[in-house]
Formats: C-alpha cells, structure tokens, sequence
C-alpha cells in the first residue's frame, strides 16, 4: 500500500513539473514574440520615415533619382519581409542604400543646411540605435528560449509539446564584421 502511494506521488510530482516547465517555455516564447514586435515596431516607424527624406530630398537631388528609387525599392522589399532572417537580410540591404543616400545628401549644401532634412536624419539615426536595442533583447530572450528547450530535461517537455527553435538576428555581411580604423592624430 505504501509503494502504491509513493508512485501516486511521484507521479503527481512528474505531472506539477511538466505542468511548470511548460508554463515557463510558454512564458519564454511570449517573451520572445514580444522582442519581435518590438523590433516590429521601431521598423515600421523606419518604414514610415523613409518616404519623407525621399520627398524632402527629391526636388535638390535631380541626379540621384536611381539611388532614390533604389531607397524606395529596399523599402518596400523590407515590409515585405517573412521571419527573423529575411527581416535581417532587407533590412541590411534597406540600411546600405540609407547610408548610400546620407552620404550623397552630403555633396548637397542645401540639403545638408535643410532643417527637414537634419531632423528625418536625425529621427532616422535614432530609429537605427532603438532597432538595434529591440534586436539585442530579442537575441537574449530568443537565446534564453532557446536554452532552455535544449537542456535535459526540459528538451523531453519541449518535444512533448513540439515547441520550436527561435530564430537569431546575426551580422551576414563581412563588412560589418570589420574593426573600423579611428585616426585621432592630429597630422596633416
């Protein structure tokens, strides 16, 4: 009679466990959606300010209209974007063509005087930092996810329930991988 009573509890015990381990995967996976959404957010903010640098630097670069076509067509490319690496891969290519055209803004002394045109890249520059803070926290939680459907035995519970892997954001072009060069001397 005692043994019965002892698989009961074990078997009550196994039972409250898995029931804690799935609660905790599914508040990690939560977690995780939130992250996205939250870089989900700050893109489509980016999204929304990118048709009007277009529109306040139309007018002064007439000879750049490929480049700003090209701003448009990542843009677009990127709203489009299904899951974490596809998100990655356009927006990279979304911030190339962005820095293509800051740079070109610079060759324009009225559009570098323009107040407009300061304040979008001003606002656009603090999206850029606010993104990369929403992937930052997305890359902790979807890492911590990640860990804890991998280690015994919480893997038995997350195979059980069919939970799945999330996705990281990574660097994919060489070039960001590269230590920029600072000349702080003062030579000519």
């Amino acid at each position: 009679m005692l043994f019965a009573y002892l698989i009961i509890a074990l078997l009550i015990l196994i039972i409250f466990w898995v029931i804690a381990k799935y609660n905790g995967l599914i508040r990690l996976r939560n977690q995780v959606t939130n992250g996205w959404k939250q870089i989900d957010v700050q893109l489509k903010r980016r999204h929304d300010l990118i048709p009007n640098l277009v529109q306040a630097v139309k007018g002064e670069m007439q000879f750049e209209q490929d480049t700003l076509q090209k701003v448009i067509e990542a843009r677009n490319s990127a709203i489009s974007a299904k899951g974490v690496a596809d998100s990655a891969a356009k927006e990279d290519a979304l911030s190339g063509v962005l820095n293509k055209l800051f740079a070109l803004v610079e060759n324009y002394p009225n559009l570098k005087a323009s107040e407009n045109v300061k304040q979008l890249q001003e606002e656009l520059t603090s999206t850029e930092n606010k993104i990369s803070f929403a992937r930052q926290f997305y890359n902790d939680i979807a890492t911590k996810f990640n860990i804890a459907q991998q280690v015994f035995p919480g893997n038995i519970v997350a195979t059980m329930f069919n939970f799945k892997i999330s996705e990281l954001f990574e660097i994919k072009a060489e070039a960001e991988r590269e230590v920029p060069s600072v000349d702080l001397s003062l030579r000519k």
